[in-house]
């Protein structure tokens, strides 16, 4: 898995080192949660039992544990490969005791770039900023 997500990185021609100091969770990851993944998760009802809105998204993925892999946060701030959000959008998920299908469900998987920024904001400590 490493080597794939190296190997996509290189080939984007993205940095992942120099990405952590750029990435800003308001800025970059939120709104591909509210264009990507608020549609199916809204109130918190739906599948997954998280609202990713903009005003709840950080405190319902933060340091809040997976109902899909045991022993498994849905982000581990500073461990990208202990994420499950991270895995579920890689789709490596059910190597990690998950289950059901890569997200988001029903659209194309996300981009090598916006993976990448993923990674690097969770790398480097996964802040709300």
């Amino acid at each position: 898995m490493k080597s794939r997500l190296a190997a996509l990185l290189i080939a984007s021609g993205l940095n992942a080192a120099a990405l952590a100091d750029e990435v800003s969770f308001q800025k970059d990851i939120v709104p591909v949660l509210k264009t990507r993944c608020a549609t199916c998760h809204l109130t918190g009802q739906e599948a997954g039992n998280m609202a990713l809105h903009p005003r709840a998204a950080y405190a319902n993925l933060v340091e809040v544990p997976s109902i899909e892999a045991a022993d498994m946060l849905r982000v581990k701030p500073g461990e990208p490969n202990q994420s499950y959000l991270l895995r579920k959008l890689e789709g490596t998920h059910l190597d990690a005791g998950g289950s059901g299908v890569q997200m988001p469900l029903g659209q194309a998987p996300l981009d090598a770039a916006m993976l990448a920024k993923f990674r690097a904001w969770i790398e480097a400590g996964a802040a709300d900023n």
